[in-house]
């Protein structure tokens, strides 16, 4: 078997294909494996450099791997697109992968823990049971439209559904009744489901000393803390908590050409659950004038007075970042400094 200095490797569902490359960058082998083979392929092979995009199932690929031995590098997929040459196949992805692993520059991503993951699953479960619940009250509200009743909006009048039909003095079809007695439950039911959820990331944040220690920062609750634990493989992976930030698209997005400097507006880049709490942390923040000051001076209260409330938010977001950064790297809970 040849030593390869470097394997990457295209991920797929069911399919596998690896390109190894030696000292010298070139190919010295190249395979399509299932992933039971995979595994048994990687568990024999010499401790060496495995390169992956950070995609669907590589933390899990990664964790296997250091298992074995190997040294991982995930690459975010946008930076692997300019090495691919000519047509586009599983072998060329697997290539343009191994090599730009080997480029010195190059950014990777830390590999996640099974309890960050962990984290992402509840998250995006309870994400669908909330899509599911508006989407059951809307079904509701548009049954009740077809026989004439216009059901107020807002999750407060679904508690009085019935009593609020009773008092519209409407004969409804005895099998309307059914059905929407149906859809309610469906409701009652999607709730019990999203608080269990959120009682399992609380859980969660119990046993991370880091998501407590997030938590101490203004705006910062449960939810921002356990996807801030999930996104950030590693606080080390950026040098500063102005590139954390970039990083999650709180910057003006720059556009500079002939030495003309161009700021337009925030990029969004990054992750954009992770994003959005952030902004939602940084209105609970602003609604509050005592509670601002109180953490953030006069600069905030300032800020509002010369920005608009929106450019004012992603800048106290921007801050809020930061110092997220600096409480992951630290270790230490947030201080108002006087």
């Amino acid at each position: 078997m040849s030593f390869a200095k470097v394997i990457g490797i295209d991920l797929g569902k069911s399919t596998f294909h690896l390109i190894g490359h030696d000292y010298a960058g070139r190919e010295v082998f190249r395979h399509k494996y299932s992933r039971a083979k995979l595994v048994d392929f990687l568990s024999v092979q010499e401790s060496t450099t495995i390169a992956m995009e950070a995609c669907c199932g590589a933390h899990w690929l990664a964790r296997k791997c250091k298992q074995f031995g190997h040294e991982v590098k995930l690459i975010p997929a946008q930076y692997v697109k300019p090495y691919v040459k000519s047509h586009k196949n599983d072998y060329i992805d697997a290539d343009a992968i191994a090599e730009a692993a080997t480029r010195p520059n190059m950014r990777f991503v830390s590999v996640k823990t099974e309890e960050a993951q962990l984290g992402i699953v509840i998250r995006r479960v309870r994400s669908g049971y909330i899509k599911e619940r508006t989407a059951c009250m809307n079904r509701i509200g548009s049954i009740l439209l077809e026989f004439g009743l216009s059901f107020p909006r807002g999750h407060h009048q679904m508690k009085n559904l019935f009593q609020w039909i009773a008092d519209q003095n409407e004969v409804l079809p005895p099998l309307l009744i059914a059905e929407l007695t149906t859809q309610y439950e469906y409701y009652n039911q999607l709730n019990v489901w999203i608080k269990a959820q959120e009682e399992k990331l609380l859980a969660l944040n119990k046993e991370n000393y880091v998501a407590q220690l997030l938590q101490t920062i203004p705006g910062v609750g449960p939810m921002t803390a356990s996807c801030c634990i999930s996104a950030v493989g590693s606080p080390q992976d950026f040098d500063n908590g102005r590139n954390f930030a970039a990083w999650l698209g709180l910057v003006p997005f720059q556009y500079s050409t002939g030495g003309k400097p161009r700021m337009l507006g925030i990029s969004k880049r990054g992750n954009k659950e992770l994003r959005e709490l952030f902004i939602h942390a940084a209105r609970a923040v602003m609604w509050r004038d005592k509670t601002a000051e109180k953490f953030f001076g006069t600069w905030l209260i300032d800020l509002k007075c010369r920005k608009p409330f929106n450019v004012a938010l992603v800048a106290l977001a921007n801050k809020i970042a930061r110092i997220a950064w600096s409480v992951m790297t630290t270790k230490k809970p947030f201080e108002i400094r006087v």
